[in-house]
C-alpha cells in the first residue's frame, strides 16, 4: 500500500507535463528519473552571509554566528534523517553557488535544460 496516495496521485499527473520543480528530495525520491536534476550547493560562511543579509535587508534582527550554527544543524540534520535524506542523485548536475551570482546560476540552469530539452526533441 502507498504511503502518501495523494503525494502519487500529484507525482504521476505532474509526470505527463513539463515541469520544474525544487526540494530536498526532488531528484532522488519525487522525481527519480527527472531528465534534468540541479543540486546546488555553497560554502556554509557564505550561504551564512547570505542568510544574514537577507534578514537584515527584512529588518530583521540576525547573529551570523547563529545563522551558521542554524545551517550547520540543518544540513546535519537534513543529511541523516532516515526519511529520504538529503543527497545528491547520482545523474544530478552540481552547481556550487559560492561564488557565483544568482544571475549566472540562472545563466548554468538554462544552458543546461535547454541542452536536455534539444536532445528531447531529437528523439
Amino acid at each position: 500500500m502507498d504511503r502518501f496516495p495523494v503525494r502519487s496521485k500529484t507525482v504521476n499527473s505532474l509526470m505527463k507535463r513539463g515541469i520544474v520543480m525544487d526540494g530536498r528530495d526532488i531528484g532522488t525520491v519525487v522525481f527519480p528519473d527527472a531528465e534534468l536534476k540541479i543540486f546546488m550547493i555553497a560554502d556554509l560562511e557564505i550561504r551564512a552571509q547570505r542568510r544574514l543579509k537577507e534578514l537584515i535587508e527584512k529588518g530583521i534582527p540576525a547573529d551570523y554566528n547563529a545563522i551558521v550554527d542554524n545551517l550547520r544543524n540543518r544540513d546535519r540534520n537534513d543529511c541523516t534523517r532516515s526519511d529520504s535524506p538529503l543527497k545528491k542523485a547520482d545523474d544530478a548536475y552540481e552547481i556550487d553557488t559560492s561564488n557565483l551570482i544568482f544571475e549566472d546560476q540562472i545563466r548554468i540552469i538554462i544552458n543546461k535544460a535547454t541542452g536536455i530539452i534539444s536532445s528531447l526533441t531529437k528523439i
